[in-house]
């Protein structure tokens, strides 16, 4: 059975929030590109000329990789990437839009997408990217104002990890149960077997508290058919059943002591069998194979539990170009060429990040891994947060108020009146 491959660099699931998100101000461009979201075109021919790019994370040799066969392709073009710590990349890229002083074309955080679109800082994506490509859910974190700024790159959903060696002693076979009632019912039977039939087990599973803790439960509530925010009438929905019963679900597994409230490290608490399952990223798995091999056999993956629908988050990073781009046609044709599913695939390969586009899947090695199918699966069915430009605010206080949750320091009805209340006030921005 193949197994899954480290990862070249390491990817939060929205590779997004490492820093706190600078809402634009007027100064620089102006203050709204829906004024100006004609599709940018390119030229005929080959590109030329020197290309910038910027690139999230550590030097990226996969890149690099396909960049020589680009400049292979088109012999008058040079391209230049420079990578960017992400921990730095945010405020470096408002910078640069503020200034008009951006390179070509960049690596975007998947969530930082709107709200520097709203700087006026992106070239609306050409006509000629098809979004049916790639994954729809993928395809919406590029939109802000129904308006696509860039074109999908590096995928990125949560799954369910489990450890077999666990679950068949809990009595489980084969996977935990796909709807909530039925995995809800499964954990409850794992942990009735901690420190018993599984003397290491502490807990049944591990809910993430405080920083990034949305990006797991808000699919929690898409499951169950419901949103945090009606596009149509710009007004936020935390007092929603359907926001109530995720509120329920994230609360209670605290409650019934199915996992820890603490902040230590789920990876390596599943790697050591201290825990029965994880809701995680691909990175995850990537990390087991290389820090413990001798577990492959021991760990497998699912798809996140469905309430009336099977939902799961769309996270990862989108290729950009700037409006003040000195080199846009190559940077287009280069954004082309990247996305292109065969060589998508092939990046894909080489650094275990998920590929975007739908045919990529095919193209390359993932579908031959069994371990993976339910990364594709959850792909399926991915959902962006909402395009707006104040989302870094409201993902901070949703991660507040799950912690209290967390905590037994609020009730699911007082959370859900914070969280309205102080959506409601922050707004949505431009």
């Amino acid at each position: 059975m193949s197994t899954l491959r480290p990862t070249a660099r390491t990817l939060q699931i929205a590779c997004v929030t490492v820093a706190a998100a600078l809402l634009a101000t007027g100064c620089g461009r102006s203050a709204d590109s829906a004024a100006d979201n004609a599709p940018a075109k390119i030229g005929s021919g080959k590109a030329k000329g020197k290309l910038v790019m910027w690139s999230m994370g550590d030097p990226d040799k996969a890149l690099q990789s396909l960049a020589k066969k680009f400049e292979q392709q088109n012999p008058d073009v040079k391209v230049q990437i420079t990578a960017v710590p992400w921990d730095a990349a945010h405020d470096k890229l408002t910078t640069a839009i503020a200034a008009g002083n951006t390179p070509d074309m960049s690596l975007i955080g998947s969530t930082w997408m709107a709200e520097m679109a709203a700087m006026n800082g992106f070239q609306a994506t050409p006509a000629s990217f098809k979004p049916s490509v790639f994954f729809p859910g993928q395809w919406d974190t590029t939109k802000y104002k129904n308006t696509a700024y860039g074109v999908p790159f590096i995928a990125d959903t949560s799954v369910i990890y489990y450890r077999t060696d666990i679950t068949t002693k809990a009595g489980i076979k084969g996977a935990p149960a796909d709807d909530w009632t039925g995995y809800l019912r499964d954990l409850k039977a794992i942990q009735t077997t901690a420190g018993k039939q599984n003397p290491k087990l502490r807990h049944a599973t591990q809910l993430l508290t405080g920083f990034n803790s949305w990006l797991f439960w808000l699919p929690m509530v898409w499951q169950q058919g419901g949103d945090i925010y009606d596009a149509k009438t710009k007004k936020f929905t935390f007092d929603s059943p359907a926001v109530a019963k995720a509120l329920q679900y994230w609360g209670g597994m605290f409650k019934d002591g199915l996992s820890p409230n603490d902040k230590t490290d789920s990876g390596q608490n599943f790697q050591s069998g201290l825990i029965g399952t994880v809701q995680q990223g691909a990175s995850t798995g990537g990390n087991l194979h290389l820090n413990a091999p001798q577990l492959d056999s021991k760990w497998q993956t699912m798809p996140l539990p469905k309430g009336t629908q099977a939902a799961g988050l769309a996270g990862g990073s989108d290729l950009a170009v700037f409006k003040d781009a000195k080199n846009s046609d190559a940077a287009w044709k280069f954004v082309k060429f990247l996305t292109d599913p065969k060589n998508l695939a092939e990046y894909g390969d080489a650094t275990g990040n998920l590929p975007a586009a739908v045919q990529s899947w095919s193209e390359g090695k993932l579908d031959q891994n069994p371990k993976m199918a339910a990364f594709e699966a959850q792909l399926k069915v991915t959902k962006a947060p909402p395009a707006i430009t104040t989302w870094q605010q409201i993902a901070d206080s949703i991660d507040t108020e799950l912690e209290k949750l967390a905590y037994g320091k609020a009730t699911v009805a007082e959370v859900q009146q914070t969280l309205q209340s102080k959506a409601t006030s922050i707004g949505t921005g431009r």
